[in-house]
């Protein structure tokens, strides 16, 4: 179903977006974060499309859209989980820690909204806690900004980040990883930020 569904979804986006994948290879074997910019709807979609039409990851979408009949359909088929934005939400980090414990790339977007032209970025932590917790690899990705629908995008994949720290963690490790994964993002978009 899973499969069927996948290439439903690529024959049908790809006449509107002409994404093209680049950095692939950097896409270790085993669980993973993959972390990257968000400027638009489609970018989970286009990570997701990326990896491949085998069941392998697992996501994140805001609860509000499982709301909507056939998109909550399609977001519980492709593996998104419902989160409560602007929170601490307990059940999103044991989804999190479990599909990493269960081999799989979890797609995450630090910033965790959004941000369109003109806007700050401001990353959150969460995405380097999980890794360092889960002892994954973090993979840099950087998505075309803005409007993609006709004008073609890219998802660039960057080589694998290892977080380390030494003893216990602390907030100022996640946050100083989080900085170190976002400068390396927007290394990959030649340092263009929206």
């Amino acid at each position: 179903m899973f499969k069927f569904a996948y290439w439903i979804v690529y024959i049908v986006l790809w006449p509107i977006y002409r994404f093209k994948f680049i950095g692939r290879e950097n896409i270790v074997k085993g669980p993973a974060l993959l972390c990257g910019n968000h400027t638009a709807n489609i970018d989970s979609v286009l990570v997701i499309l990326a990896l491949g039409d085998v069941m392998q990851y697992a996501a994140m979408a805001k609860k509000e859209l499982f709301k909507i009949p056939l998109v909550g359909w399609v977001l519980k088929l492709f593996g998104a989980y419902p989160i409560a934005r602007g929170g601490s939400d307990l059940a999103a980090i044991k989804f999190s820690l479990k599909a990493l414990k269960e081999g799989k790339k979890l797609v995450v977007f630090p910033e965790g909204t959004r941000v369109k032209p003109g806007m700050v970025s401001e990353p959150k932590s969460g995405a380097s806690m999980l890794a360092i917790k889960a002892g994954v690899p973090i993979i840099p990705l950087y998505i075309t900004p803005g409007r993609k629908a006709f004008r073609g995008c890219t998802v660039t994949f960057g080589e694998p980040m290892y977080p380390q720290v030494e003893g216990r963690a602390t907030s100022e490790d996640y946050q100083r990883v989080t900085c170190e994964l976002m400068d390396k993002v927007w290394a990959l978009g030649g340092g263009k930020r929206a």
